[in-house]
């Protein structure tokens, strides 16, 4: 790849900023002074120095959120506050500011979670997983605590776990429920994405959500400790065991 390019990909600059950082010789890969623009480089491995700081080329970013009511999942929205929104703040207070070395322009949110539900929500730059993670071929696992304004009842229950009728023209995949130790709220893991998915399922079932709350995407489970509206980078094991 262009060594221009790639600084760009990774929020060093512009193009045209890129280029003067160079032309002054600011620029160093791997302790080696860049001379032109057009230089090409292999991805891996690559220690980067731009006016003295330094940045270890990443070809993925990984963040987990614990994602608050209120907050739009998109990349942009004209009149709600969106979690890259969300996540660009934290990242400016953490980094000073400085978002270098950071590619904020290619991370997206992995699925949908609605403006008033909360919960676990992956953000990244990386297309093939997220593709994966999202395709109904694959079935990955999407698990909830969900609560209601009535109960259940051992009927609307057995309905849920075999199936049932949201407006699709097919019924919806078994879902595993069990009931929590607070009234009229449940776990159920679902294994498909169709639009509000488990709100549609429980009101067919007999009873309307009030909470709902992602607690894990395949292998990923919401950290305890990270409260409502808190981001941070997945662990090198959370990010083995996804990809």
């Amino acid at each position: 790849m262009r060594i221009d390019k790639l600084l760009c990909e990774m929020n060093i600059g512009s193009r045209s900023q890129v280029k003067e950082y160079i032309r002054k010789g600011q620029i160093f890969i791997n302790g080696v002074k860049v001379m032109r623009p057009e230089m090409q480089v292999e991805e891996d491995a690559l220690q980067i120095c731009c006016n003295g700081k330094e940045y270890s080329y990443r070809p993925y970013v990984y963040y987990m959120m614990n994602k608050p009511s209120g907050i739009v999942t998109a990349t942009s929205d004209k009149k709600d506050k969106t979690v890259l929104d969300l996540l660009k703040e934290q990242l400016k207070a953490q980094y000073e500011g400085d978002l270098a070395g950071i590619p904020v322009k290619d991370i997206f949110p992995v699925g949908r979670l609605d403006k008033d539900t909360v919960g676990l929500l992956l953000l990244t730059n990386n297309g093939p997983l997220a593709h994966r993670l999202l395709s109904p071929k694959k079935h990955v696992p999407k698990r909830y605590l969900v609560k209601t304004d009535s109960p259940l009842g051992e009927e609307g229950l057995m309905r849920l776990t075999q199936g049932v009728r949201i407006g699709e023209h097919e019924i919806t995949l078994p879902a595993e429920i069990s009931e929590a130790d607070e009234e009229n709220t449940y776990f159920i893991t679902i294994t498909e994405g169709k639009y509000h998915q488990v709100k549609r399922m429980f009101q067919a079932a007999g009873a309307k959500v009030i909470y709902l709350k992602r607690l894990s995407m395949g292998s990923l489970s919401l950290d305890e400790e990270l409260l409502e509206g808190q981001i941070r980078e997945l662990t090198k094991k959370e990010v083995a065991d996804l990809c």
